[in-house]
């Protein structure tokens, strides 16, 4: 996969080079259409991996930022009315991810969110302890992060 990323990013400057446009734009239409010059080719070698992988680190990129503005708003509602709306807790998240890649990843995007904050990883590396900030139903919040954020991340990684 790094290697056809490479390839796809040397395509890029190659473009930017040809064309003597320095600008952003033609950047991103560089690494565009070297992605899909590159696609059409290795799809008829049979290799396709990268090119699976790139649409689901954008889409994953895209849903990590909405998630992150929705949770960014709420904690700003709650900051700017008098009303507080907290109901902290603690909640015990299993893991799917294995690896200290992708529990590291995942314990990041988590803590990246505002209003969750990881606490610790389990010694068996099986669950990691979230603190909450706006728990409304334990099960709800383990099911909305398994099946969103690390879901997503581990399609990714793996």
């Amino acid at each position: 996969m790094l290697k056809q990323f490479l390839i796809n990013i040397l395509l890029t400057f190659v473009w930017v080079a040809l064309t003597g446009d320095f600008e952003l734009g033609n950047y991103a239409f560089g690494f565009l259409l070297s992605y899909f010059i590159l696609r059409s080719a290795a799809v008829k070698n049979g290799g396709v991996s990268y090119f699976k992988r790139i649409p689901k680190i954008i889409g994953f990129i895209f849903f990590f930022l909405y998630e992150m503005l929705k949770a960014n708003l709420q904690v700003a509602y709650d900051v700017i009315t008098p009303r507080f709306f907290m109901k902290p807790g603690i909640v015990k998240f299993p893991l799917s991810a294995k690896t200290d890649l992708e529990i590291t990843l995942l314990a990041n995007c988590i803590s990246l969110t505002p209003g969750t904050l990881i606490i610790a990883v389990s010694d068996d590396r099986k669950a990691i302890f979230v603190h909450v900030m706006y728990l409304e139903d334990r099960d709800k919040f383990v099911e909305e992060v398994k099946n969103g954020l690390e879901r997503r991340l581990l399609e990714i990684l793996r």
